[in-house]
């Protein structure tokens, strides 16, 4: 599995309506997408308390080859072509859970990024991250949960999706979900990726 997601942070008096359009019209491209775990658009606006107006589609990959598909295709070049090359933070998966409001549609979602703290070998602070992946998947309202590694920044991304649309996490960033493609959503776990 990989996670992958670009945020591309626009005016603070960008009409927001017209990445809800563009989500509404184009969203449901990617429903079969071959190799795509799930897709959810995010979105997150100043209107609703956050220090940005963005839209930040966060990516689960079950498949290298679907992920490179998108990415050299025409898929991540209608982007590129309408906002310019954002950077694409990537991470190694590191397990992928279902929980409680599984069957729910997400309606919120939120990230938090930390850095893998340095009195802790790379091994320990996953086995740390794994633990709490199994408790706070339990948690109501959540629809799936993710925890991801990048090994270049030493940083583990832990990426939840909730059922309800006022979900809040400490610490964490906090997105509305527009829509949800998810085509492979079952290859994706559960539990621990190796």
């Amino acid at each position: 599995m990989h996670a992958l997601q670009y945020e591309i942070t626009l005016p603070a008096d960008y009409d927001m309506g017209i990445i809800r359009e563009r989500v509404a019209t184009r969203g449901h491209l990617l429903d079969a997408f071959p190799g795509l775990g799930l897709k959810a658009y995010l979105i997150r606006e100043r209107a609703d308390g956050s220090p940005v107006n963005q839209y930040a589609p966060f990516y689960l990959w079950a498949d290298p080859a679907g992920m490179n598909a998108f990415l050299w295709g025409p898929g991540f070049q209608g982007i590129v072509e309408d906002f310019g090359r954002p950077v694409v933070q990537h991470w190694t998966g590191l397990a992928y859970d279902e929980g409680p409001a599984a069957a729910e549609p997400p309606r919120t979602a939120t990230r938090r990024r930390r850095p893998v703290p340095d009195r802790l070998t790379p091994a320990e602070a996953v086995e740390r991250a794994l633990e709490r992946q199994a408790a706070d998947v339990k948690a109501d309202g959540v629809v799936a949960r993710a925890v991801a590694v990048d090994p270049r920044h030493w940083e583990l991304l832990t990426f939840t999706l909730w059922a309800d649309p006022g979900a809040v996490e400490p610490n964490a960033d906090r997105f509305q979900v527009l829509h949800l493609s998810a085509p492979a959503r079952s290859a994706l776990g559960p539990g621990r990726t190796w």
